[in-house]
């Protein structure tokens, strides 16, 4: 069986065709696709027996894919999104996985997969309602963080947070005044959750807010060197194949 994967982190793209060999040996992933114009040109051309599909791609939604190619492949979805969201993936019987993904959660979703591929009973998901389910339903972004320091607890407005950085399997919540915080959720988690209006990844160790960045400075290899607000405790570099997306989402 081929599948193929759309998913515009490079690392949890990786973990997920890891953990899919490992629970389903047989399912061969053909390709991976980072965004949503590099899905529309491969299923315009090709019909995969399985895809595993992101919510948010770094060029958009996934969902604008929908709306440009006719899509009749059964789709897993990886999302982040709480139970509210959810709501339109049973309403329109389209399986999904929370991430991070889970070895246990994406076998019990391939055993019902197969279950219903070799029992010729799946039926051609209405992918027109779904984006209508999602479309019509407003998308909350976090709006606090709970954390603790000592023996207190205190919570903190999204808006207050500069950025956010791991360091030694560790992440931390930076305050625009420069207090910082350990938190329990991945950078993965958190990108998932945050305006991306207001946030964006620059690499595997930084997400930050537009309102942090002081200075940016010309770096090797098309990279950009950026000062943050307050100063960070190590470098922050924006990657080279995130400098792209990074200059977009600046002029935005």
């Amino acid at each position: 069986m081929e599948a193929i994967i759309i998913e515009d982190e490079k690392l949890a793209a990786q973990r997920l065709k890891m953990i899919v060999h490992k629970v389903a040996p047989e399912i061969n992933i053909k390709t991976k696709l980072p965004g949503v114009e590099e899905a529309v040109h491969y299923l315009q051309q090709e019909e995969p027996e399985l895809i595993f599909m992101d919510i948010h791609l770094s060029d958009g939604s996934s969902f604008g894919i929908f709306e440009r190619v006719k899509v009749t492949s059964p789709v897993i979805f990886t999302t982040a999104y709480d139970e509210y969201a959810l709501k339109a993936f049973k309403v329109n019987s389209v399986d999904y996985l929370l991430k991070p993904v889970e070895e246990e959660a994406l076998s019990q979703s391939l055993q019902k997969f197969k279950a219903l591929k070799h029992g010729r009973k799946i039926a051609i998901v209405d992918y027109e309602r779904l984006l209508k389910t999602f479309n019509d339903q407003k998308i909350h972004y976090k709006q606090r963080f709970l954390v603790s320091f000592g023996n207190k607890i205190k919570t903190i407005r999204t808006e207050d947070v500069a950025y956010f950085y791991a360091d030694s399997k560790a992440v931390f919540l930076v305050e625009k005044p420069g207090s910082k915080y350990v938190l329990d959720e991945t950078l993965d988690q958190l990108q998932e959750t945050l305006d991306p209006v207001q946030y964006f990844r620059v690499n595997r160790g930084f997400l930050v807010s537009v309102d942090a960045i002081e200075q940016m400075y010309s770096y090797s290899r098309s990279r950009i060197k950026i000062d943050l607000k307050p100063a960070a405790p190590k470098e922050c570099i924006v990657s080279t194949e995130k400098t792209p997306d990074f200059k977009t989402w600046l002029g935005q």
